[in-house]
């Protein structure tokens, strides 16, 4: 075992991937704070799902769509 050297695959840390966790995630947090200041499960789930989703997908576009359709339910399942 000595010598070896233990590399693990985090994820594709292209630069759009990277820019689409930083948009998506923003808008997430902003999200869970506007549903904790307002005692509303909706947003804090949504946001918490468009702060955690980047990091379990490595398609540029599958992000993209992903935070775009969670955005999207975050508009349209408001109270």
């Amino acid at each position: 075992m000595q010598g070896e050297l233990i590399v693990f695959q985090l994820g594709n840390f292209s630069p759009s991937n990277l820019f689409a966790g930083l948009i998506f995630g923003s808008i997430g947090l902003a999200a869970f704070i506007y549903g904790k200041k307002m005692e509303s499960w909706r947003p804090m789930i949504i946001g918490i799902a468009l702060m955690a989703y980047p990091y379990f997908f490595s398609g540029t576009l599958v992000i993209y769509a992903i935070g775009i359709a969670l955005t999207a339910a975050l508009y349209f399942w408001r109270e």
